[in-house]
C-alpha cells in the first residue's frame, strides 16, 4: 500500500511538529533530566573513531605538527636503542651477533635459494652445492641467534620471529626431503630395470637419471614411479625460427602477420601428409559457404588445417579441452599438481625470508606492541603485500613467467590454455578483500559501533572483494563464450558456416583493468586519509600517489597493447610496466614506514623529513630491483647455455 504522500500540503503538519519539537527540546547541558535522555538515533552519533583523542579521527580538525608528548604511550627499551643508540655503560652488548644473524639469513633466503632455483630449472650439477650452502647460512644464522639471546636479557616478550622462522624451515626441509624422495625412488627404478635386462648400468646414466634428473627414457620410470619435484618445460630441441623473407612485403602487411610458433623439424614432417587433406578441406569447404564473414590474419584460425591463422586465447570452440591438463588422466594430473605445487612452495619461502626481514625488524627495534599491534601489522603486512606485488611485476617485465605468457608475449606452447596473469592477480586481490573484510573489526569489542575509520577500511577492503570477483570472471574463458553468444546467436542457422568466426586482434591478449583499478582507487583515498600529526598525512600521500601512478601506467600498458598485440613468444617488455613495477613496489614499502610508531619516533629524533623517507624507499626498491634482474638474468643465462642455438628474425 503506497502512502498519500504526493501532495506538499500533506508535509506541513510534520514540518510544524519537527519545528516546534526542535524549539521545546530542553538542552542536555543543564542538570540531567528525563527529558535529556538521547533517542535511538542520536546513539548513532558517536566520535568518528571511538571517542579517543590521540589516533583518532576529526575530519573537522587541522592534523597537528608538534607532538603531544603527553598523550603518546611510553615506549619500552628495544633491542635497537640498547645495542646501537644508547648502549649502557655498566652493560655489554653484542649487535655484532645479530648483525652477523641477520647477513647469514639474507644469504640463505636472497642468495642460495633463488639461484638454487635458477639451477634446478635447467637441471645443473651445482643445485646440490646450493642446497648445502642454504642450510650452511641456516646453521650459522641460527647459531648467532642463540648466542646473542643467551647474552642478553628479554626485551620483547611474546614475539613470533622464531616461531614463524622455525616454521618457514620445517617448510624448506620438507621440500628437501622430498627431492631426497624422488631421488630414491628414481634409484630404485634404474635398479630394476638393470635387473629386468632393460638397460646396462653407467656412472653418466647413473649420474644424470638419479642425481641430476636429466634423463626419463626408462620404461621402469614411465610405469612404476612418478619423479615428485617440478621440472621446467623442456627446451625445444633442434628447433629454429622459422621465419619467412617479408623484407620486400609492406609494413602493415608485415604487421598484419602472426609470428608463427616455434615448430621442430620433427613435428614439420609429421603434418607434410596432412597438408594436402587440409588444403583440399578448406578448398571445398569455401565452395559450399553461402555468407561470407571478415577474416583477420592476426585473430583467426580455420576448423582445417595447420597453417591457418592461430585462434586466440578466447577462442569460442568448446570441442577442445580449455587447460593443459583437461584430457590427460588422473595420474598424470596428479603429476602436474604435485610438480606445480613444488614449484609454488620453493618460491614462496623467498618471500617468506622477507617476512622474517620485517618481523625481525619489527622485533628488534621493539614496534607493534600495545595497543598499537592491529595498526602496526595492517601496515606492515597490506604495504609487503604490495612490495611483493611490485617485484613480481618487474620480473615479468624482464621476462618471467614467458613460457605461460605472462610477460606481454605470447605463450610458446599452449597458447590461451594457462590461467592468465589478470586471473591470478584477480584471484589474489579477491582472496585479499574477503580476508580483510572481516579483519578490520580486530581489537574492537562485541556490541562496539562502527566507526568511520573501519567503514573506510572495510569499504576498500569489500571494493577489492568484489572487484577481484569480476575480474576473475572477465578471465574466464567459458563466461566469455557466453558474452559472446548474444552475437553468434544473432547469426540465422541457415547462414552459419563450420568457419571459425574472425576474432578481433586484441583476443590474443588480456586486458583487465580491475586489478589496476582497486590499487589506484587505494592509493587515491588513503593520500586523504586523516591523521593525527601533518607528517603523518604527508608520508600517507606520497604511498597513496606512487599506488595512483601505477595504476596509470598499467592502464597505459593496456593502451599500447590494445593498439599493437603482442604477435611473439618474447617478452615485449612494455616501457610503462617499468615504471608500473617500479611505482608499485616503492608505494608499498612507503606504506609501511607510515606506520605511526615509526613516524611517531622519526618525529621524536627530528628526522620527519618527507623526502628522506621518499629517497630511503627510492634506493631500498632500486636495490631490490638490481636484485631481481640478476637473479632473472641468471637465470635466463643458464637456459640459453643448454638449448640449441635458435634464430630470430626482425618483425619489422
Amino acid at each position: 500500500m503506497r502512502l498519500p504522500l504526493r501532495s506538499p500540503t500533506l508535509l506541513v503538519p510534520f514540518l510544524a511538529l519537527a519545528a516546534f519539537s526542535a524549539t521545546a527540546a530542553p538542552s542536555c547541558s543543564d542538570e540531567p533530566s528525563l527529558d535529556c535522555v538521547p533517542g535511538p538515533s542520536e546513539q548513532l552519533l558517536i566520535p568518528r573513531d571511538g571517542g579517543h583523542d590521540h589516533g583518532g579521527h576529526n575530519h573537522h580538525a587541522q592534523p597537528l605538527t608538534e607532538l603531544k608528548e603527553d598523550e603518546l604511550p611510553q615506549t619500552p627499551p628495544s633491542y635497537f636503542w640498547l645495542d646501537i643508540k644508547e648502549p649502557p655503560a655498566d652493560e655489554k652488548r653484542y649487535p655484532g651477533l645479530m648483525g652477523l644473524h641477520a647477513l647469514c639469513m639474507s644469504l640463505a633466503f636472497f642468495g642460495a635459494l633463488p639461484i638454487g632455483i635458477a639451477l634446478r630449472s635447467v637441471k645443473h650439477a651445482w643445485h646440490g652445492v646450493t642446497v648445502i650452502l642454504f642450510y650452511t647460512f641456516i646453521v650459522l644464522g641460527l647459531s648467532s641467534s642463540a648466542l646473542y639471546r643467551k647474552l642478553t636479557p628479554e626485551l620483547y616478550e611474546g614475539n613470533k620471529h622464531g616461531s614463524q622462522g622455525y616454521f618457514f624451515l620445517a617448510c624448506a626441509v620438507a621440500l628437501s626431503v622430498l627431492d631426497v624422495f624422488s631421488q630414491i625412488l628414481r634409484l630404485v627404478t634404474y635398479v630394476r630395470a638393470i635387473r629386468s635386462g632393460e638397460d646396462r648400468f653407467s656412472f653418466k646414466t647413473l649420474w644424470n637419471y638419479v642425481i641430476l634428473d636429466r634423463d626419463e627414457h626408462l620404461t621402469g620410470a614411465e610405469t612404476e614411479y612418478t619423479n615428485l619435484v617440478l621440472e621446467e618445460p623442456e627446451e625445444l630441441d633442434d628447433a629454429e625460427l622459422k621465419a619467412k623473407d617479408v623484407e620486400d612485403e609492406p609494413l602493415h602487411v608485415r604487421r598484419a602477420r602472426i609470428v608463427e610458433p616455434i615448430r621442430t623439424d620433427i613435428e614439420m614432417h609429421q603434418q607434410d601428409d596432412h597438408d594436402e587433406t587440409a588444403q583440399w578441406a578448406n578448398d571445398v569447404h569455401r565452395h559450399r559457404r553461402t555468407v561470407s564473414y571478415p577474416h583477420s590474419a592476426a585473430s583467426e584460425r580455420t576448423l582445417f588445417g595447420a597453417h591457418s591463422p592461430q585462434r586466440s586465447n578466447d577462442s569460442l570452440h568448446e570441442d577442445e579441452p580449455v587447460y593443459p591438463w583437461q584430457g590427460k588422466s588422473k595420474r598424470e594430473v596428479l603429476r602436474f599438481v604435485g610438480r606445480a605445487t613444488f614449484a609454488v612452495c620453493e618460491r614462496i619461502l623467498v618471500f617468506a625470508g622477507f617476512m622474517q626481514v620485517v618481523s625481525g625488524v619489527v622485533v628488534y627495534t621493539g614496534a607493534c606492541r600495545g595497543g598499537l599491534i592491529n595498526a602496526c601489522l595492517a601496515h606492515l603486512i597490506k604495504g609487503g603485500i604490495f612490495w611483493c606485488y611490485g617485484l613480481v611485476t618487474f620480473a615479468r617485465f624482464l621476462g618471467s613467467f614467458s613460457e605461460l605468457g605472462w610477460a606481454w608475449n605470447r605463450a610458446p606452447r599452449h597458447h590461451g590454455k594457462y590461467p592468465t596473469a589478470e586471473f591470478v592477480e584477480s584471484l589474489v586481490i579477491f582472496l585479499y578483500g574477503i580476508s580483510n573484510t572481516w579483519m578490520e573489526r580486530f581489537g574492537a569489542n562485541p556490541g562496539d559501533p562502527y566507526t568511520t575509520k573501519q567503514m573506510q577500511h572495510i569499504s576498500i577492503a569489500v571494493m577489492f572483494w568484489f572487484a577481484g570477483l569480476v575480474g576473475m570472471g572477465i578471465e574466464s574463458k567459458r563466461i566469455r563464450r557466453w558474452l559472446a553468444a548474444g552475437a553468434t546467436s544473432a547469426v540465422p542457422p541457415s547462414s552459419r558456416s563450420q568457419e571459425a568466426v574472425a576474432e578481433p586482434p586484441s583476443y590474443v591478449g588480456s586486458f583487465n583493468p580491475f586489478p589496476a583499478l582497486c590499487i589506484g582507487i587505494t592509493g587515491a583515498a588513503m593520500s586523504a586519509h586523516f591523521q593525527t600529526y601533518l607528517f603523518q598525512v604527508q608520508i600517507h600521500m606520497v604511498w597513496g600517489y606512487l599506488l595512483s601512478g601505477f595504476a596509470v601506467m598499467r592502464c597505459l600498458t593496456y593502451f599500447f597493447l590494445w593498439l599493437g598485440p603482442p604477435r611473439s613468444i618474447l617478452p615485449s617488455r612494455p616501457p610503462t610496466e617499468a615504471l608500473a613495477s617500479f611505482l608499485l613496489a616503492c608505494g608499498g614499502l612507503e606504506f609501511m614506514f607510515s606506520t605511526e610508531e615509526l613516524t611517531i619516533a622519526a618525529m621524536r629524533q627530528g628526522h620527519d623529513d618527507v623526502m628522506m623517507f621518499l629517497n630511503v624507499g627510492v634506493a631500498i626498491t632500486c636495490l631490490a630491483f638490481c636484485w631481481t634482474l640478476f637473479i632473472v638474468s641468471f637465470k635466463g643465462w643458464l637456459k640459453s647455455r643448454h638449448q640449441v642455438h635458435m634464430k630470430f628474425h626482425g618483425s619489422v
